[in-house]
């Protein structure tokens, strides 16, 4: 059990909040308190261990509910852990993807509506069925006590009862978390794959097949322009054009736990696009791309033609990416300077196509202005991301 404060209307009041997974159940206590939202100082508890834990956060069925399993993300993220959020309403078929792709060391999985004797067992399922078998499995929620021992012959290793502490789960992880060792001959390319990007990550040469892809893409921008939605619309888009496409998604990793939080790919719908995008997300300090030349050799001796490149949220002297890409697209969003902005060297500079996304916004005109002035003859896009606007053409004038 632990207690956080809530303001309402300007009261200070202490909800009692008991843990499971996401299975959180309310009281409310009217009480002042000072106390702070999470429990867990913010420290490297992982240090000892082969590799940052890789830990994927899933949230499979119906439950629209995912304030709990935030809370969660951020105690595990204060921890050294690297948090991979796939957001609400997953299946089986695309939390096993999500698991296999980024090669997390373990699932923790939550879900209510008494869905988890249905879903479980799916999920354990499509983890053999994409090449994982072995990945491990913790559940919570609301989970009679009847229905723990169906979870763990199925093959789950641990369920989360209501009064689990978020140490309780930070020890969990670290648990599964196990020296990288190669996955050859499995017949299972994207798991070889998705390994392969650990290996290299960890300083260990791969040996799988290595190609250069024939388009990589850059994209880059500040935080907050729609990145993630927009290369997850580009992405999409190819899947319907009948093609694949990968991408490499990089967010900040914490100078002080060593921990990240990994949310970009929940910007793409893996219950649509299945297997047709493969989705890496990966923690950075800075711009470190020293890895990144050799992971883009295994994307596409792994079968992938076209790759986004996702930066971090970039400021002015954010230019890196440029040397280890083919095109480098700058993203704008209007209200983000005056003229003078526009004139100063840095970012702007490294474009070879800049894209003004949430063209629906105002502003948009004056910000296309100020960028015809200082493009020389570069293509400008307007886009609105979350609606697809624009997509089409700036995918074309990309990759064909």
């Amino acid at each position: 059990m632990r207690t956080i404060s809530i303001s309402l209307c300007g009261v200070c009041i202490r909800p009692v909040l008991t843990f499971a997974m996401g299975g959180i159940i309310r009281r409310l206590m009217a009480s002042p308190t000072s106390t702070p939202t999470t429990e867990l100082e913010k420290i490297d508890r992982c240090a000892d261990l082969p590799h940052r834990p890789r830990v994927l956060l899933g949230k499979m069925g119906l439950d629209g509910h995912d304030r709990g399993v935030k809370l969660i993300a951020r105690a595990l993220r204060d921890s050294g852990i690297h948090v991979i959020y796939s957001g609400l309403w997953q299946t089986p078929r695309s939390l096993a993807i999500s698991a296999r792709d980024e090669d997390a060391d373990m699932i923790a999985c939550s879900m209510m509506s008494n869905s988890h004797l249905v879903l479980v067992p799916r999920l354990m399922g499509e983890l053999k069925n994409v090449g994982r078998p072995d990945l491990i499995v913790d559940i919570g929620g609301i989970i009679p006590q009847e229905d723990i021992k169906p979870m763990h012959d199925c093959g789950v290793r641990g369920v989360y009862h209501t009064g689990t502490t978020m140490l309780n789960i930070v020890d969990a992880v670290k648990s599964a978390t196990t020296k990288h060792t190669e996955i050859t001959n499995s017949g299972f390319t994207l798991a070889e794959l998705s390994r392969n990007i650990s290996l290299v990550e960890g300083g260990v040469q791969s040996t799988g097949p290595k190609r250069r892809p024939k388009k990589v893409v850059g994209l880059t921008g500040s935080p907050g322009a729609g990145k993630s939605t927009l290369s997850a619309s580009m992405a999409a888009e190819c899947v319907r054009r009948g093609e694949k496409m990968a991408i490499i998604a990089y967010d900040p990793m914490s100078t002080i736990s060593g921990g990240a939080l990994l949310g970009d790919r929940l910007r793409v719908d893996f219950n649509t696009v299945d297997e047709n995008v493969f989705y890496r997300s990966l923690a950075r300090v800075g711009e470190d791309y020293t890895s990144l030349p050799e992971i883009l050799d295994l994307v596409g001796g792994a079968g992938f033609d076209n790759v986004f490149i996702e930066t971090v949220g970039a400021g002015q002297n954010d230019v890196g990416i440029r040397d280890v890409v083919d095109t480098t697209v700058v993203v704008l969003v209007p209200g983000m300077g005056d003229s003078v902005q526009m004139d100063k060297a840095g970012i702007l500079e490294i474009a070879d196509t800049f894209v003004v996304n949430k063209a629906d916004y105002d502003g948009e005109s004056a910000l296309v202005r100020e960028l015809l002035d200082i493009a020389s003859g570069r293509k400008i896009f307007e886009t609105v991301a979350t609606q697809g606007k624009g997509v089409v053409e700036l995918l074309v004038h990309l990759f064909d």
